[in-house]
């Protein structure tokens, strides 16, 4: 008997998995959470195996759920190529899942929306801002096109596309303390590239380090440091972060470098326009940041 996947079943498919569940699903496809449900059931019996199964209070993709995942990506990615080649392509389809590390997303993101909003004018542009493990566990899963990473890394797939700036940041008020006394750091939970590189600068000169407040997010460094708690290495790409200024009397940092990795099937134009819009920063003509 031949068996045939079927394109709206897939789509589904993808659309739980970008959105988070059937009902978000429904909502960006605009059909009824019932027809979601039943494209699942129409490819399990298609596949012959359970594709999802319930999670605590959700669902969540099966092994064969996910290896059906990495395959209907690659499907409806040349199936809607195909009909961008034949003019028949429609506007609304799903889009493309970008995530990036917190530490770089501010300067960083805008850069990137441009460039795969120029080279995918009729696709939707999402992002997901996360820690480093959770985006490779999603591009892992297929959840995640392709996300940028500052520093290590951290897997062999990931290549390297270019490099950001470091610098101090601290609240107006703050003021370096005295070499004699300890620096205090405001830092995400290690391990963390920034923080890392932070107390290897401050250590090579030979300060005291004194990690005064630790975050599991960026949020919380931000708020530390505006609170003017201690200083914080930042990466520095775009406007100055709301209500902090630079601090040049600490030791300079050398850039860190960016990496990319992308999910198995990701279209080539993708990676080629992410690749395009992050070596753009560390070309020579890209523009120093500004003076407080």
């Amino acid at each position: 008997m031949t068996r045939t996947l079927d394109i709206a079943a897939l789509r589904s498919m993808v659309a739980i998995a970008e959105n988070g569940g059937f009902h978000r699903a429904a909502g960006a496809l605009r059909i009824s959470q019932s027809a979601v449900s039943q494209h699942v059931r129409r490819l399990e019996r298609i596949i012959g195996r359970p594709l999802l199964e319930r999670h605590g209070r959700g669902m969540r993709f099966t092994s064969d759920g996910e290896a059906a995942l990495t395959e209907a990506r690659r499907v409806l990615a040349a199936h809607d190529e195909a009909l961008a080649r034949l003019g028949l392509a429609e506007t609304g389809r799903p889009g493309y899942l970008i995530g990036s590390t917190e530490h770089a997303a501010e300067g960083l993101l805008p850069v990137i929306s441009r460039s795969v909003r120029a080279e995918f004018p009729g696709h939707a542009v999402r992002f997901r801002l996360d820690r480093s493990g959770p985006l490779h566990e999603a591009i892992d899963r297929g959840t995640v096109d392709a996300a940028v990473f500052i520093g290590d890394p951290g897997h062999p797939r990931s290549v390297r596309a270019g490099e950001v700036r470091l610098s101090w940041f601290a609240a107006p008020d703050w003021r370096t303390p005295d070499p004699a006394a300890p620096v205090p750091l405001v830092a995400l939970d290690g391990p963390c590239v920034l923080r890392e590189r932070a107390l290897a600068a401050l250590d090579g000169e030979g300060r005291t380090v004194t990690v005064i407040a630790e975050a599991a997010q960026f949020t919380g460094v931000l708020s530390a440091v505006r609170a003017g708690l201690g200083i914080a290495l930042f990466a520095d790409h775009g406007p100055l972060p709301a209500g902090l200024v630079r601090v040049r009397d600490l030791p300079a940092v050398p850039p860190e470098r960016l990496y990319l990795r992308h999910r198995p099937g990701a279209p080539e134009e993708l990676t080629r326009a992410l690749h395009a819009a992050l070596g753009a920063l560390s070309r020579p003509g890209h523009p120093e940041p500004a003076a407080p």
